[in-house]
């Protein structure tokens, strides 16, 4: 394990930090430690950067409340860079966004690969241009009943294709259930990170009824 002294700053006391979604693994932002920040960091498991512009000290989340809360924090071959993994509370970038990264500079033929963020963003620009032909758009301009209603169909197709041990099937009618879901989750305003952190404390709770019955 390594310690601060370990590793090694610029000319201006400073080291670059990646952090990253813990959950996701999406990039969320480049910021800058010094000493005292990543002291601070350590102590309260929460990232505390360097502002270059302002010179002074950077709690994330100090006055927007959108904390980050450290998972973990690992620095590069040379030990002059850090990539910090964290569960974050709110949009990663002063911006809003949930990450500071989103202006391609160049994106090859075979596109993007997908991701439920990926969906879900998508699922949220349907819901504020509405396009004209989309089926999501349908969808929305319907409203809750009918994407309940479809929910409601979507788990029975599962339910079927799962009672005929048909596996193909049954993948193809969980990937429609998790489009209407993700239609329901937008219409309500319920984020993926809502969902993961709800997994995420089941997850630690099962763990303890786990640990309860072995001892």
């Amino acid at each position: 394990m390594l310690s601060v002294d370990d590793l090694k700053f610029d000319a201006q006391g400073l080291i670059p930090a990646i952090v990253v979604d813990a959950g996701s693994g999406k990039v969320l932002t480049l910021a800058y430690m010094n000493r005292e920040s990543l002291s601070i960091s350590l102590a309260e498991g929460r990232t505390c950067f360097w502002s270059r512009s302002r010179q002074t000290l950077w709690r994330k989340g100090e006055t927007s409340g959108n904390v980050q809360h450290i998972r973990t924090i690992t620095a590069d071959c040379d030990r002059d860079a850090l990539v910090i993994t964290v569960d974050k509370e709110g949009p990663a970038c002063h911006l809003g966004t949930d990450s500071c990264f989103n202006d391609p500079l160049y994106i090859s033929q075979s596109g993007e690969p997908f991701s439920v963020e990926g969906l879900y963003q998508l699922l949220q620009g349907r819901k504020e241009t509405l396009p004209e032909g989309s089926y999501t758009t349908y969808l929305f301009q319907k409203g809750l009943d009918k994407i309940l209603k479809k929910v409601g169909e979507e788990s029975t197709e599962v339910i079927i294709a799962g009672k005929a041990q048909d596996k193909a099937e049954t993948i193809y009618e969980i990937a429609d259930l998790m489009y209407h879901v993700m239609v329901l989750m937008v219409e309500m305003g319920i984020s993926v990170e809502d969902v993961r952190k709800e997994l995420a404390s089941r997850h630690v709770i099962d763990h303890k009824v786990k640990q309860e019955k072995m001892t």
